[in-house]
């Protein structure tokens, strides 16, 4: 039987060898994606970069998703699948859970393989560059799909957390400290409370936290201040895994 090895053209696999060659081809689509936009990142910056992406992104989206409708025969109703958009709301919401959750495991998978070849050190120094760079592009979408105003403060803030990946996979809240700050927790981990379950002890995510906060707060409001309450390794009480105060002081 032929295989892989011995051929010279996707058109001589199997079926199910040219269904695995095609997933394969949508993940070099997101590997380029990611490329050029980091590359257009390291040559121009940031903002620009977020500039170039609110072009290119939306109308890469629309291209893509049409072709896929012709190829396959599915249709499309305001650029999105009409099956995704009609079906029930729990679905909606369930895909939504879903999605956020692949997120969380694709950056476990990473950090996982990383870890694995490199040990826990490169491992913690790779994730925490990652939320240096992820942090600002998501607060850019969140800021893009909510149409927050150019600084939106501790309001605009507080809806935003709600609508970041982490939001659709924890459990979180927010209480109002002062006039000028409010504190927000994370009452449930997936990550720490698997690791509980399995009897490991708390991950140490307090690096990659204080970036991940710090960043994505800035881009929701630059004079935003952020400050960590507690994050393992800190002691922390069971009702949270970790606390943070954001804060924007008077005259800002």
């Amino acid at each position: 039987m032929n295989g892989p090895a011995s051929t010279h053209s996707p058109l001589e696999l199997g079926d199910e060898e040219l269904a695995g060659y095609i997933a394969g081809l949508l993940e070099r689509i997101i590997v380029h994606y990611s490329i050029w936009f980091s590359e257009v990142r390291h040559q121009l910056g940031m903002e620009k970069a977020l500039a170039v992406l609110e072009e290119a992104g939306p109308r890469s989206l629309k291209i893509q998703l049409a072709r896929l409708a012709r190829t396959l025969g599915f249709a499309l109703r305001n650029d999105l699948p009409a099956a995704m958009v009609d079906l029930p709301r729990e679905s909606l919401v369930a895909l939504m859970k879903s999605v956020s959750t692949n997120w969380l495991a694709n950056d476990g998978v990473w950090f996982q393989a990383v870890e694995g070849a490199h040990g826990m050190t490169d491992a913690k120094r790779c994730n925490d560059s990652a939320w240096a760079q992820f942090s600002p592009y998501e607060a850019w979408t969140v800021r893009k799909f909510l149409r927050l105003p150019g600084r939106p403060g501790l309001e605009g803030l507080k809806k935003a957390l709600g609508f970041r990946l982490y939001a659709n996979v924890n459990v979180q809240s927010i209480v109002d400290e002062s006039p000028e700050s409010f504190l927000f927790y994370m009452n449930d981990c997936r990550v720490q409370s698997a690791r509980r379950r399995k009897g490991l002890p708390d991950y140490a995510c307090k690096s990659g936290g204080i970036v991940e906060y710090g960043y994505f707060a800035r881009g929701i409001d630059d004079r935003i201040v952020t400050e960590c309450i507690g994050c393992p390794p800190d002691p922390h009480p069971e009702e949270w895994y970790c606390a943070w105060r954001f804060r924007l002081p008077a005259g800002k």
